[in-house]
């Protein structure tokens, strides 16, 4: 029932948002339209989302559904973890960022020991590689990187 009404209530609020996040144009075809998709798909997620939660207030009550509604919003904390880290990468700089998210979440998932440490820091750096180097996805470079003498800073806001 708390799926079903939060999920139902976001989908009205896109609905409501939609004029101001899109737009139609003028001598466009209707599915080449920029607000078109959005709408599309903001209706059928409104008609489901009352399907859902008509069903929810039809269905019998089974005894646990609150726990599973505390399981969902346990599941929260790893977007907390993700926002977190996220408002740390323009801070301390991409790698620095990534070694501690991994590390952290690491030890949060009851990983211990040098072994685990050390595969979570060895993945971070291949992903910091990976993505900053070889796809060249761009960044922003930590303000931690200013303080690096000048020969390693280009190198530092480049690659990682």
């Amino acid at each position: 029932m708390a799926f079903a009404v939060l999920f139902f209530a976001l989908s009205i609020g896109l609905l409501i948002a939609l004029p101001w996040q899109t737009e139609w144009v003028k001598r466009t075809k209707t599915y080449a339209q920029p607000a078109f998709w959005p709408m599309v798909s903001i209706f059928a997620m409104v008609v489901f989302s009352m399907f859902h939660l008509l069903g929810s207030f039809v269905s019998e009550r089974i005894p646990g559904r609150w726990r599973e509604v505390a399981q969902w919003l346990r599941s929260l904390e790893y977007a907390v973890w993700f926002m977190v880290y996220v408002a740390l990468v323009p801070l301390i700089g991409y790698l620095l960022a990534t070694i501690l998210f991994s590390c952290m979440m690491t030890l949060r998932l009851g990983y211990r020991g040098w072994r685990w440490m050390l595969v979570s820091v060895l993945f971070s750096v291949v992903v910091v590689v990976l993505f900053k180097s070889f796809l060249q996805v761009k960044i922003p470079a930590g303000m931690i990187y200013e303080a690096a003498p000048a020969p390693f800073r280009a190198i530092l806001m480049t690659y990682f």
